[in-house]
């Protein structure tokens, strides 16, 4: 198949909202995630020797993990090139040899050099069992900082989450609109329902820092009165 061999399929999904703010209190909105199909074929070897020839073929040796028993199977590279460089968590439905399970990407290995995917880990998905996954962070808004002189920086491009699938979220939206000069909004900030946020409770995830311009312009008054 051409670039993309996956139909996507949407499944209803709700991102976290943080408002800022006193309340500090979170708002949900459905949003249809994407979910790709990937049809592969089990492997009948699994030797170096076979992995090697897979490969020379611009196929992905992989494996799911999660069942009875790991599956192995290959795909064509080409499949996965629109999913995997980027920060959005996909579902994954795979098809192997007729035989499908909903899952996602767990770990991927890359060549150190070509930076060619070398093998991609699946976790199967379910309703009991729960996973560990980091959900990329978006931050909304023009923070009153900013106007006030100073610059928005995000500490943290994602947050490592725990929770059964169907309750993560696609990501983390952080509405930095009343975010003032020198604050923060810290992992304790964010109320996850459903799910555990695993990082630190203190680490900050957005502050608006003091710049150059801002902090003269601080000590200006201060500076004009002692003359």
């Amino acid at each position: 198949m051409p670039d993309l061999a996956h139909a996507f399929k949407g499944v209803m999904r709700t991102p976290l909202i943080w408002k800022g703010g006193l309340s500090k209190h979170l708002i949900l909105k459905n949003l249809e995630m994407k979910k790709f199909e990937i049809k592969g074929t089990a492997r009948q070897a699994l030797g170096k020797k076979d992995t090697k020839a897979l490969r020379a073929q611009d196929l992905v040796p992989c494996v799911l993990y999660g069942g009875e028993a790991p599956v192995h199977f290959f795909a064509p590279e080409s499949d996965f090139r629109k999913i995997i460089y980027t920060p959005k968590v996909y579902q994954a439905e795979l098809n192997i040899d007729g035989k499908v399970y909903d899952a996602f990407m767990q770990e991927l290995q890359f060549h150190p050099v070509t930076d060619k995917l070398l093998h991609i880990d699946f976790l199967q998905l379910s309703d009991k069992k729960a996973v560990k996954i980091d959900l990329p962070v978006r931050l909304e808004g023009y923070a009153k900082g900013i106007q006030q002189g100073g610059r928005l920086k995000a500490n943290l491009r994602t947050l490592k989450v725990k929770g059964v699938f169907k309750n993560l979220p696609d990501e983390i939206v952080i509405d930095v609109t009343e975010l003032a000069i020198s604050e923060s909004i810290r992992v304790s900030d964010i109320k996850a329902e459903g799910f555990e946020i695993m990082n630190k409770k203190s680490v900050p995830v957005a502050t608006v820092v003091v710049t150059r311009a801002a902090r003269a312009a601080m000590d200006a008054p201060a500076t004009q009165g002692k003359k």
